[in-house]
């Protein structure tokens, strides 16, 4: 059997910037609010959290950080993928070594590879550590998908033991979860977590969770606990907040919800701009709507 990462809601937590420099304290304060509020997993250095704006040893020290800050209370799966599997090993190895609990592996953008060339990329990586690996399906970001066939073939893979599936493809999943039952399946949609769930899914690994980390635990809590009703009924409540999470490209919104939220989330980086006011002005109405300013 798989070592399963987390059940429930697991944050890809935004990183707080200062200008050029990560805002621990902010970090910090997040980290501790996240835990209060019953958060399953901290996913650092993910999309959301602007990995690819972030020079090895920015990125590597937000890991080491959270981990510390952590100390045990929560898991903490660190974003180590790259389009240059080298690089990914590296990276992944020192996450490791600084005690992150599983890694997030995005498929390989710009330069894509074949499904043979992804089976070796996963592979390289994965027989590099010892720690859990979650598999990134996310093709609007990268061009790629991971196929069925590879997907069973790396599933024979001890430690390579889940997918976080962004592929907004519902059908795609149900394939992954029938014909690929030794991979543990997040959604990496906040718009999909039940509809995945009821495929088996695990959780998911979440942006709404920035901003509404104890609901989004409770709606993950209430599905897993067999209140089906219920998770339901929150998935579709939280429906105009996720719409509007994603108006922009992310993480856009969310830093900005954040910012807005009095949380001091910080600036965005380059190529990433303030939002068009017309769209911040729906956010902010949505954000009104959930009493969250």
């Amino acid at each position: 059997m798989k070592t399963l990462p987390f059940t429930g809601s697991g944050v890809a937590i935004v990183t707080p910037f200062d200008g050029d420099k990560t805002n621990y304290d902010v970090l910090g304060e997040l980290i501790e609010w996240h835990i209060a509020s019953g958060t399953d997993a901290i996913i650092i250095c993910g999309t959301t959290g602007e990995a690819s704006t972030m020079p090895d040893e920015e990125h590597l020290a937000a890991i080491e950080y959270t981990v510390k800050k952590a100390a045990g209370r929560i898991k903490v799966i660190a974003g180590t993928g790259s389009n240059e599997t080298a690089h990914a090993v590296a990276l992944s190895k020192r996450a490791e070594e600084l005690g992150a609990d599983a890694l997030l592996q995005v498929t390989p953008y710009y330069n894509k590879t074949t499904q043979k060339g992804l089976v070796a990329h996963f592979s390289t990586i994965a027989n590099a550590v010892k720690i859990p690996i979650i598999l990134y399906n996310v093709p609007s970001r990268t061009g790629v998908s991971i196929s069925i066939d590879a997907l069973k073939a790396l599933a024979k893979i001890d430690n390579i033991v889940a997918i976080k599936e962004a592929s907004g493809n519902i059908s795609y999943t149900a394939k992954v979860a029938a014909e690929v039952p030794e991979l543990y399946i997040y959604s990496g949609n906040d718009d999909m977590i039940i509809p995945i769930m009821s495929l088996g899914g695990k959780g998911v690994i979440s942006v709404l969770a920035n901003v509404m980390p104890k609901e989004t635990h409770e709606m993950c809590a209430a599905y897993l606990e067999g209140d089906t009703a219920k998770a339901t009924s929150m998935q579709l409540e939280y429906l105009d907040l996720i719409n509007k999470l994603f108006i922009e490209v992310n993480p856009i919104p969310v830093k900005t919800a954040l910012n807005l939220m009095g949380k001091n989330a910080g600036n965005l980086r380059l190529p990433l701009i303030d939002m068009d006011e017309k769209n911040l002005e729906a956010l902010k109405a949505s954000m009104a709507k959930y009493g969250l300013i």
